[in-house]
């Protein structure tokens, strides 16, 4: 068995993952491409990126899209997401360092986030709806 609970993939969701973003890309095939993004158990899921960026300007509050995120080394387990876009507002200062130090570091993120523009940065907020997850970790179990 494969499966797992509700409460584990809110977990796996909430661990340091690169996440892949899908978004529907009228008159193209869907854009997928790999993000950074955070997560509580319990609430939203949130990413950065340019208001005038492809994928920022394939995202407007109401927008469905996915984040699948995924182990890098065996026994491969994945969580996938399908939800809502719930909110689209300015990054600020703050919330840039909180994204770069959880991928960086406490060091290497506070000088990311020093050294990047927040000018046209937004925080996309997202309610999940619909999980797919599988742990390949639990088929030799």
């Amino acid at each position: 068995m494969t499966k797992m609970n509700q409460a584990e993939k809110e977990e796996f969701l909430a661990g340091l993952h690169v996440g892949v973003l899908g978004l529907n890309n009228p008159g193209a095939g869907p854009l997928t491409v790999p993000i950074w993004y955070d997560y509580t158990p319990g609430g939203e899921l949130w990413v950065i990126t340019g208001k005038n960026s492809r994928k920022g300007k394939l995202i407007e509050t109401g927008t469905r899209l996915s984040l699948a995120a995924q182990t890098e080394t065996p026994p491969y387990v994945y969580v996938s997401v399908e939800g809502v876009v719930s909110g689209i507002e300015a990054t600020d200062a703050e919330t840039l360092k909180a994204m770069a130090v959880r991928y960086l570091g406490e060091e290497q993120g506070q000088a990311y986030a020093a050294g990047s523009s927040l000018d046209g940065q937004i925080t996309v907020r997202i309610t999940p709806q619909n999980w797919l997850a599988v742990d390949y970790g639990r088929a030799a179990s």
